[in-house]
């Protein structure tokens, strides 16, 4: 029996992570499908070439997310997308939805911030007991002046769904920087434990 069960857990381990990347694919695709339907139906080519181009739709929707990018990059985009998000942020049921989504992929998808820019091992929930977490800041405003320390802003997801988690205010001199990439760490989170980063691979990156 326990040959058996080192057999299935070995299968499982081959499948689960190829599943669960067919099931992100899927959703990718079918996100990018929703935002063609955005077009209005006498815009689409099908309707205006008279033939359906398979995985024509996803190219549009792709080029309608570099245009969008593109605009929101530039300074008058930039106060279109503000005056929009202000608009949202005045409707109750909708505020509360799409504010912290909106923030949330700000935080994971900005590269012009400190987000996620270190991995660090803090003592929580309690000492003697320590949680993996990402540094999303130190620069905390009036809660640094009135704290009457130097202070680090952490991020610590839970597991197996890292998109959830807390924001704990450490003091600098608690905090412990790791070595292991932000990727290591993720997928040390997600697995569990199970996937442990390498430490020779540790060195080879530096």
């Amino acid at each position: 029996m326990k040959k058996l069960r080192t057999i299935i857990v070995a299968g499982l381990l081959v499948w689960i992570p190829i599943g669960l990347t067919i099931f992100v694919i899927k959703l990718l695709i079918d996100l990018l499908a929703q935002i063609y339907l955005l077009i209005p139906p006498a815009l689409r080519p099908e309707n205006l070439l008279g033939i359906e181009i398979p995985g024509l739709g996803i190219i549009i929707a792709i080029l309608m997310v570099l245009l969008t990018g593109l605009i929101a990059a530039n300074y008058f985009g930039n106060r279109i997308i503000k005056a929009w998000d202000a608009f949202l942020d005045r409707i109750p049921l909708i505020r509360s939805i799409y504010s912290p989504l909106k923030k949330f992929s700000e935080l994971v998808l900005s590269d012009q911030t400190q987000n996620f820019s270190k991995v660090l091992l803090i003592e929580y929930p309690r000492k003697g007991v320590y949680s993996l977490c990402f540094q999303t800041s130190k620069e905390l405003g009036e809660v640094q002046d009135h704290s009457g320390e130097e202070l680090v802003c952490v991020y610590i997801p839970t597991t197996p769904n890292p998109t959830s988690g807390y924001i704990v205010l450490v003091p600098q001199n608690e905090v412990k920087e790791l070595e292991m990439s932000v990727e290591d760490a993720l997928k040390m989170i997600i697995s569990l434990g199970v996937v442990v980063p390498n430490p020779s691979a540790l060195l080879d990156k530096e």
